[in-house]
């Protein structure tokens, strides 16, 4: 698809409030949806984006509204969205446009489109707009981007599967993660590392988690239900894990060492990162002496996240959140970034931001 067409009906000028001052805002085209917002959970990329800490991406580009886990109800659709009528719950992510065009927007994978995904918030979209996230009463976006709610799946414990839930479910997937009887380690203990448990217990496997703080014991193995629990800075503790373990997720963000890990992983197995150290380093042994592999995975593609929707719906996964209102959210953030939480916080836009 041409960037002309995806731009036809996108873009208008509408005045805002009865000063008549005119500015550009989004129209709904023919394949988009109309979203009124109920939910939007809050991920540690707000944190990062609204203070400018990924330059790397070209940079946060203010005035900045957050937010890319978005749940809500449809309000409008165009005249070719026929993937949802008005009334549907649906969910956002974290990207809103790609080429559709190349390899892997044919696998429907658009987030590792070869030509640079758009994303939810702070992106410069095919139109030249700058895009606006969830912390918002509404949200237009093109239909192939929202996934499917199922009605009795409440929407403001939805809001976190769309960014922390696709995170760990889709290299899980890939890494064929969903057969019983292998065994999981989790690094981290937050928003995806509770999810990252939950998924792995329901494909019937067993769980370990790691961590530095013995204050997440009890929650992981009497709430969550983690088969084992390991003070990771115990060598003694990690010494007893040695080569037991097929599958390794790392959600850890802080800077940490990974040889100790890679020891823990069986013959041919797999340590996958999804939280965003400053640096990865180890040695080539651990990696040549067991036939072993360090991965990296974003979050996930639009047809796997659907899917990933629906297995929480039909076997009762749901986030455990803390519900806020707008107002909260500064200090919401600066719990987050302590880690203050457990172990999503979503906000309630819909009773909140009027």
């Amino acid at each position: 698809m041409s960037s002309d067409e995806r731009m036809e009906e996108c873009v208008g000028w509408a005045a805002r409030d009865p000063s008549g001052f005119l500015s550009p805002y989004k129209v709904v085209g023919s394949d988009d949806v109309s979203v009124k917002i109920t939910h939007c959970g809050v991920c540690y990329a707000d944190v990062a984006w609204t203070r400018d800490k990924l330059g790397g991406f070209g940079g946060s580009k203010y005035p900045l509204v957050p937010g890319h886990e978005i749940v809500g109800i449809v309000k409008e659709v165009g005249s070719n969205a026929q993937a949802f009528k008005v009334g549907d719950h649906v969910g956002v992510g974290t990207l809103v446009n790609s080429c559709r065009d190349c390899e892997y927007c044919n696998m429907y994978m658009d987030v590792y489109c070869s030509e640079g995904v758009v994303r939810t918030f702070s992106s410069v979209d095919v139109d030249g707009t700058i895009t606006k996230g969830g912390y918002s009463t509404f949200i237009v976006v093109h239909q192939r981007y929202c996934s499917r709610i199922p009605d009795v799946y409440p929407l403001p414990l939805a809001a976190p599967l769309l960014c922390a839930g696709i995170t760990v479910y889709s290299p899980m997937m890939r890494h064929k993660m969903n057969e019983p009887g292998k065994s999981l380690g989790v690094i981290g203990l937050g928003g995806l590392g509770h999810l990252a448990v939950k998924f792995g217990k329901a494909f019937g496997l067993s769980v370990t988690v790691f961590s530095t703080s013995l204050s997440k014991k009890d929650e992981a193995l009497n709430k969550l239900g983690a088969d084992g629990f390991v003070i990771s800075s115990d060598e003694e503790q990690m010494k007893a894990m040695a080569k037991s373990l097929d599958f390794i997720i790392d959600t850890a963000s802080g800077d940490h060492p990974f040889d100790p890990y890679m020891s823990l992983l069986k013959t041919g197995g797999t340590l996958v990162l999804v939280g965003v150290p400053t640096q990865v380093k180890l040695s080539p042994i651990s990696l040549i002496s067991g036939m072993k592999s360090i991965s990296g995975s974003a979050t996930g593609g639009i047809k796997e996240r659907q899917e990933m929707v629906d297995f929480c719906a039909a076997h009762s996964i749901y986030p455990d959140v803390e519900i806020i209102p707008i107002q909260y959210i500064n200090e919401a953030l600066e719990r987050l970034i302590k880690g203050d939480v457990k172990y999503r916080f979503v906000i309630d836009i819909e009773n909140s931001l009027k």
